[in-house]
């Protein structure tokens, strides 16, 4: 199969048979070879008996329904799971995307050779306060902490050749950091392509400028990953080894000092009265504290087993 196209979605009810319609279209008039799979992620309007009477109707429409909502990252995972194409696009079920941007994707993975390409809405149709400009400053933060230099992370059509979504994962709210899990897995063939963006035709965002409170927070979560996520004790364990010593050599100052003043017969405080020695030892406590976050680390790591995320209610009969 060349290619699988996922489609995590939330209450869209109004715009899935033109979006699957468009989409076949496109499909069919390159003959690619295809599979479609919608992910329900608990609508809770007519969204999953939709796609029940498109998957009655092509068997190439596949469907996956969760228990409620659990968020675009685990819709996505879900999704990477069930995709046997050789490309997997993302879309948006909202109509913003454009399906005839799939034939030039493809292209771009199988011809030139990239693992993952990612859309780029450079001429907006959002709100300029509430989405632009908040989207202009986090892509900014993203390429400049992530170093994958892509115009637009949270573009949901993007393309991936297979081995990339089968060797991430994706959790959380990762999905806007799928270019920098790829490049962390060793994906570095990684690009971008201006697609057309289009004005919302149906219902309202389900996305709120909270997004990009989390974006940043997200951000924040897989830098540190990235550098230390395998490795906890090099950054726990090192500061807690620093901290530890310089309390230690601290006290022993403070000790040596007061035995130096006695033998000399010099006046000098009680040690319990020098507020050194309290710095001293909370430094210490800390380091021992640092230490025993990293080793703890390392051994949850090494114990950690995969689970569940979501619980999925039902699924067509095809999938």
């Amino acid at each position: 199969m060349q290619i699988s196209v996922v489609i995590p979605l939330l209450n869209e009810e109004q715009s899935l048979v033109e979006l699957y319609n468009w989409i076949v279209k496109v499909l069919r008039s390159n003959s690619f070879s295809y599979e479609i799979i919608f992910i329900d992620d608990g609508s809770t309007d007519g969204s999953w008996k939709t796609i029940e009477a498109l998957s009655e109707n092509d068997d190439r429409v596949k469907g996956i329904r969760f228990n409620r909502n659990y968020g675009k990252s685990q819709a996505l995972h879900a999704g990477f799971l069930k995709a046997g194409g050789d490309v997997v696009i993302t879309m948006d079920a909202d109509l913003q995307d454009n399906p005839e941007e799939i034939p030039e994707l493809y292209d771009m993975i199988m011809k030139d050779d990239n693992d993952l390409v990612s859309g780029w809405k450079k001429k907006r149709y959002d709100n300029v306060i509430t989405k632009n400009l908040p989207s202009k400053l986090f892509n900014a933060a993203a390429r400049k902490t992530s170093g994958v230099k892509l115009h637009d992370f949270n573009c949901g059509l993007k393309a991936y050749r297979k081995e990339v979504i089968k060797n991430i994962d994706v959790y959380g709210e990762m999905h806007r950091y799928i270019p920098v899990l790829a490049k962390n897995a060793g994906f570095y063939k990684i690009t971008e392509k201006e697609v057309q963006h289009q004005a919302r035709k149906y219902g309202t965002t389900k996305f709120g400028i909270n997004r990009f409170i989390y974006g940043f927070l997200d951000l924040i979560s897989i830098w540190f990953l990235s550098k230390f996520g395998r490795r906890p004790m090099h950054l726990f364990g090192a500061l807690g080894v620093l901290m530890f010593i310089i309390g230690f050599v601290t006290a022993g100052w403070i000790g040596l000092s007061k035995l130096y003043k006695l033998y000399h017969g010099i006046p000098n405080i009680l040690v319990v009265d020098n507020p050194w020695f309290y710095i001293a030892l909370i430094v210490m406590v800390i380091g021992t504290q640092f230490f025993l976050a990293g080793f703890l680390g390392e051994l949850i790591l090494r114990s950690k087993r995969d689970k569940e995320r979501y619980l999925i209610k039902k699924t067509t009969p095809n999938i």
